[in-house]
């Protein structure tokens, strides 16, 4: 089955990031890829700034492992590589540097087409979390107000008609707030596009309340960065409350 379909045919559900630049030791990435098996409808896997030269074989190791698709998560050309299942192809369509609506697309068309990993275009849609966060520092692009759903829609109009097959709006990592329900409730009732969600979700309230807003998928990274502690609290919580499920009951 492709990845997108895999997608279509297991929302609302949990998609959780790994950053390689925040993992030392791999085996500790066992029990936590265990869970997402049993919890999550696919792996993400991306980072922003290639701190470590381990991305190719930390993306390996996570593949080996997965039952679910590994999905490429990327922040530049240079993080396209063949290991996973797919790509989200993401276009920045929020902000207005050509360098991430068109310039490393077009650097990494050729990789893409060769790698054999299946393309699943997304808009990627930044939302102001209430501070500055890294995906704003480094694109330089100014995210959309909280309170300017209208905008938000605007934007995601425009990734449909693009031919995408899914919006990611994005408060950014470790954001202050996450995205606002009625934003989500927009762009799910205005725009026939599936709806990812990340950035500043904290608690299950956070999480039952955007999926009952519209989202499709939830996307949480951060929490599980080289901490133990959280790995285990985060983890007993996706095991006892299944991202699968329908949430609304």
């Amino acid at each position: 089955m492709k990845v997108f379909e895999h997608l279509k045919q297991n929302r609302p559900g949990f998609l959780p990031v790994l950053d390689p630049d925040r993992w030392e030791n791999f085996s500790e990435l066992d029990y936590l890829i265990d869970e997402f098996n049993r919890s999550a409808t696919a792996i993400l896997v991306g980072t922003s700034l290639f701190s470590k030269a381990n991305y190719a074989e930390f993306l390996k190791y996570v593949k080996e492992r997965a039952k679910i698709p590994v999905i490429i998560f990327p922040s530049s050309g240079a993080s396209v590589l063949g290991t996973g299942d797919a790509l989200f192809f993401l276009v920045l369509l929020s902000g207005r540097n050509p360098e991430y609506l068109i310039s490393q697309q077009v650097r990494s068309a050729f990789f893409i087409k060769h790698s054999g990993l299946e393309v699943i275009p997304v808009g990627y849609l930044l939302v102001d979390g209430g501070k500055r966060t890294s995906v704003e520092f480094m694109s330089s692009t100014i995210p959309i107000p909280r309170d300017k759903p209208d905008i938000l829609l605007a934007h995601a109009l425009v990734a449909q008609y693009m031919g995408m097959k899914m919006v990611f709006l994005e408060a950014g990592s470790g954001a202050l707030h996450p995205v606002p329900v009625d934003m989500i409730k927009v762009v799910k009732e205005e725009t026939e596009l599936m709806v990812i969600v990340g950035g500043g979700l904290r608690t299950k309230k956070d999480i039952e309340e955007r999926i009952e807003s519209g989202a499709d998928f939830i996307v949480i990274g951060n929490i599980f960065e080289n901490n133990v502690k959280k790995i285990k609290k985060y983890s007993k919580i996706f095991q006892e409350y299944k991202f699968n499920e329908d949430l609304t009951r």
